[in-house]
């Protein structure tokens, strides 16, 4: 379990802001965890697999895996388990404030197109883990700065995983192997559609491709099927709308593509397993951009 934890909370909400937590087996994540804070989790020691939505993925020793706010996931460890996660709530670390200086959304966090397992170097994990050491230091040592340089180490800590991730989609001296023409004129049509195309079905006609194709090409490349990648999709904007504007669930609703609001909140909950009013009120709103 958690040996050592070091935690900020939040003086108006009482609520966690950030922690650091050195675990030392798989019993704290054996359960499905949903956290309303966003989640990077190193692994010193140990394999097993992740079930992260609905999809699963495999990892070994030296790996580093990242949660997005609610994303449900559970860790099974095939034999012993050790090393550290870092949480932080979007009040107290904004990505889109620092969109500019951590581009890491869309890369670390809310990627339905990737595994949210980064595997390491023994060179990349010391880098992560020093800097994680310097977070654990900061949270010790409490004074006028403590926020500033923990916010400091944070950024480092993100920009260097996001240039890890993003390396290692085209490393140097290997080949990869090709994607299929079709696989990336299926993510565009996502992209561009999902607003107003909710099913597996408008894609294969739009696309002229049958269902099964699309399939197929969903779950080799993106371990999911079709249906789970266009409903992620609408769930990552969703999140996206409730936290950075202040509109209404109903006109957020209509916005993608739904006419009845409670329809919408209803998709919502199944596949976040909260309410987006809820969500709202747990993760708090962006009132610089609301």
């Amino acid at each position: 379990m958690a040996d050592n934890i070091l935690e900020l909370f939040n003086p108006q909400t009482k609520s966690l802001a950030f922690r650091v937590l050195s675990f030392d087996d798989a019993g704290y994540f054996s359960g499905l965890n949903k956290y309303n804070y966003f989640s990077l989790i190193l692994i010193l020691q140990g394999e097993g697999s992740v079930t992260a939505d609905v999809s699963e993925f495999s990892f070994n020793q030296n790996s580093l895996m990242c949660f997005s706010l609610y994303q449900p996931f559970k860790i099974t460890a095939n034999d012993e388990l050790k090393g550290i996660m870092v949480n932080f709530h979007p009040e107290f670390f904004c990505l889109h404030k620092h969109r500019h200086e951590v581009s890491c959304n869309g890369v670390l966090f809310n990627n339905i197109y990737e595994s949210p397992v980064i595997n390491l170097s023994e060179e990349e994990r010391e880098s992560l883990l020093t800097t994680i050491m310097g977070l654990k230091t900061a949270m010790s040592s409490p004074g006028t700065a403590q926020l500033e340089l923990l916010i400091s180490y944070l950024k480092i800590l993100l920009i260097n995983a996001s240039r890890i991730k993003i390396d290692q989609r085209h490393p140097q001296g290997t080949r990869l192997e090709k994607e299929p023409e079709a696989l990336n004129t299926l993510k565009d049509a996502i992209e561009q559609h999902f607003k107003v195309l909710h099913s597996a079905g408008e894609y294969a006609e739009l696309l002229n491709m049958s269902i099964a194709t699309l399939n197929r090409l969903s779950k080799k490349y993106f371990n999911k099927t079709l249906s789970n990648l266009i409903a992620d999709r609408i769930i990552i904007e969703a999140k996206r709308q409730l936290y950075l504007t202040a509109k209404s669930v109903k006109l957020i609703a209509f916005e993608l593509g739904f006419n009845d609001e409670f329809y919408f909140s209803r998709f919502f909950k199944g596949h976040v397993a909260i309410s987006p009013q809820f969500f709202r009120d747990t993760v708090g709103v962006d009132q610089e951009n609301a």
